[in-house]
């Protein structure tokens, strides 16, 4: 069993008190007001707030014990994880030269009395690329055909054959490739209808990749299906290239009819596209919760081993450039590169070890052998010389996990962009580890000695090496190139929206958590073991079920707090019977939904439960059941469940 924290001291301010007063009684009986409103009682309360303050120091004397000794073993704690969100910069009017987002913009949400404001950066260079429509061509069960001389001359063109069938496309040349761009399609079309619903036509628009068609996302489409004149703004994808296509070499980008799913209308019609132009009106590039702290002075070396200082803004951030020390020799600056820790430093090596949790940074330590003779692990500045930080980012935590659209407010001064926004919410915040998670890591620590034996090594390791990481599962390769490897599944810790929902495509988790842990796992493996790190396989379930309220409850509430208890019962992360995520391979059965349901108060009966299968990727559903598999990588994911209830 874990032993128990003593407690040195139990006293509290009240029986400190009480105890100050029995002895008043015996000391001096003739003080017979013990009333609050006397002025002695008021000391002995002063003082005993006081003796309670330095109770609660002393009791902490254990955990800090604890710290200590966790810190002999190599544990320390992970510092908060900053969120990442995409931020879009858009033009104030077009350009016909490069606009230069440069990487460190700082873009930040409102300030408000109660709140300071969360501050974003860009981690990487954005390059608004001017283009014009250059090409025209369309396709119609076979190769592409140009279309520049029709639209030269004004006639109209039909987009698709005349009874538009499933892959008919109608490509636009761009005169070049704009990845990361927003692209406007400035199209013209005779006011009409072609039998689809213009909010929801049967078109999907891609471009090309390098090696495949790639989708773009649509940020509006005021022609509705190209029923009326109007103006399509496209998100580009980064890896948009130039490529040949009806005889011309060019950014092509193109709009593909689809076979229609439920709720959309097949075209009955082509549409006939009377003039056409392009032009870049914005870009999107990927940001980080953090702030840039410029050359901050640390202060005066001493001239000894181990010294510490500590940074002014905390926790230190991940990510960037790496962290760098300056000082000022007798031959110019020189640069101090930091370490994880002293054991392979020499004495004139220029090295710091920095705790990005807390800010401290230290310099290398000097040991004494057992002939006396000290040896330093690590360089020491000559005694007077400033230390300066060259730059540094701070941030992190779960205060960086903004809404979609709350970071609107730009700190740095970027010719021609007008504004700026996260289109998507931002995810991937995660406070900083508390001790008592670090008490139960130490001992797994100190198992596993860093390296990777066993599948709760592997998953153990995988938590180690972000705080992202949400859940994860270790099986063995069955099948494939990588059978008999190691397969571990990772779950990244995202965040709902408040409601128990989650975002199907933020489950995706980032190229740069997966090398960072793939490469975490790589370092502790076993020689010769096979690694292979991917998401799980995601079930999607949509349950459909009728309730009966009670007597006088509000049917509006009641849907509400069906549908919220069925996405947290059917969640990957805090879902299923314990709450710690829904268990891998675990069947979905309806009589368990049931019982969730039947649990709310505000429910009467209910009345009957369907579970259909889900792809959450393409929406399609299958026939319902009352049981649905998991495979042994495989999580639940709830999928527009559908609560009737009734009166």
């Amino acid at each position: 069993m874990a032993l128990e924290r003593p407690n040195l001291d139990d006293r509290r301010f009240q029986g400190l008190v009480d105890e100050a007063k029995r002895m008043v009684q015996q000391n001096c009986p003739e003080w017979t007001d013990h009333n609050v409103s006397d002025p002695g009682v008021t000391l002995i309360e002063a003082f005993a707030h006081m003796v309670d303050q330095l109770l609660y120091r002393l009791n902490r004397v254990p955990d800090k014990n604890h710290l200590a000794f966790l810190d002999l073993i190599g544990v320390r704690l992970f510092p908060p994880a900053a969120a990442r969100t995409e931020l879009t910069f858009w033009l104030s009017a077009p350009q016909s030269q490069p606009v230069l987002v440069r990487e460190g913009a700082e873009v930040a949400t409102e300030r408000t009395e109660a709140e300071e404001a969360v501050v974003f950066l860009t981690d990487r260079h954005l390059a608004i690329l001017p283009c014009t429509l250059a090409h025209l061509a369309t396709t119609a069960g076979a190769a592409a055909t140009g279309r520049d001389t029709e639209l030269a001359d004004g006639r109209g063109i039909p987009c698709f054959a005349a009874l538009p069938q499933p892959d008919d496309t109608l490509l636009f040349g761009l005169s070049q490739a704009v990845p990361h761009c927003a692209v406007a399609l400035r199209l013209a079309f005779p006011v009409e209808g072609h039998g689809i619903d213009p909010a929801r036509p049967p078109l999907v628009w891609e471009a090309w990749t390098g090696e495949e068609w790639t989708a773009c996302e649509v940020e509006k489409d005021t022609t509705g299906g190209f029923n009326q004149p109007g103006d399509v703004v496209l998100h580009v994808p980064a890896g948009h290239t130039a490529s040949l296509e009806a005889g011309h070499r060019a950014g092509w980008l193109r709009c593909r009819v689809v076979p229609p799913v439920a709720g959309q209308s097949p075209y009955a019609a082509t549409p006939v596209l009377r003039s056409a132009r392009a032009f870049t009106t914005g870009g999107t590039t990927t940001a980080l919760h953090a702030e840039t702290v410029h050359g901050e002075q640390l202060g005066h070396a001493e001239g000894v081993p181990g010294q510490c200082f500590v940074l002014a803004r905390t926790p230190v951030v991940a990510g960037g450039d790496p962290v760098v020390l300056e000082t000022t020799g007798r031959d110019g600056p020189e640069e101090w590169t930091e370490v994880e820790d002293f054991a392979g430093s020499g004495e004139h090596d220029r090295h710091f070890r920095l705790d990005r949790t807390t800010g401290e940074l230290t310099l290398g330590p000097a040991l004494r052998d057992p002939d006396g003779t000290l040896r330093r692990h690590g360089a020491v500045p000559p005694k007077g010389t400033p230390l300066r930080v060259r730059a540094y980012r701070t941030g992190g935590g779960r205060r960086g996990n903004v809404a979609r659209g709350k970071l609107n407010v730009p700190r740095s001064s970027i010719p021609y962009v007008a504004r700026v926004e996260n289109r998507r919410a931002a995810g991937g915040g995660v406070d900083g580890e508390d001790v008592e998670h670090a008490r139960v890591r130490g001992p797994i620590t100190l198992r596993t000695g860093g390296r990777a034996v066993t599948a709760e090594d592997y998953e153990q390791l995988a938590h180690e090496a972000s705080p992202e990481v949400g859940r994860v599962r270790c099986l063995a390769a069955e099948s494939g190139p990588d059978a008999g490897g190691v397969r571990v599944l990772l779950v990244p810790r995202v965040p709902d929206d408040g409601r128990g929902r989650l975002e199907f495509a933020r489950l995706a988790f980032s190229d740069e958590l997966l090398a960072e842990v793939t490469g975490y796992l790589d370092r502790r493996r076993m020689l010769g073991t096979r690694l292979l790190v991917t998401p799980p396989h995601y079930q999607g379930v949509t349950v459909v079920a009728e309730v009966r309220a009670r007597p006088g409850r509000s049917g509006e509430d009641l849907q509400e707090a069906a549908l919220g208890a069925l996405h947290r019962h059917l969640d990957p992360l805090d879902g299923g019977p314990d709450g710690t995520g829904w268990p891998f391979g675990r069947p979905v059965q309806a009589g368990e939904v049931h019982a969730v349901l039947q649990h709310l108060p505000d429910v009467e009966l209910v009345e009957r439960v369907r579970l259909f299968p889900a792809d959450p990727r393409t929406g399609r559903r299958g026939p319902a059941t009352d049981r649905i598999e998991l495979g042994p990588d495989a999580l639940v994911f709830s999928y527009e469940h559908q609560v009737r209830v009734l009166g």
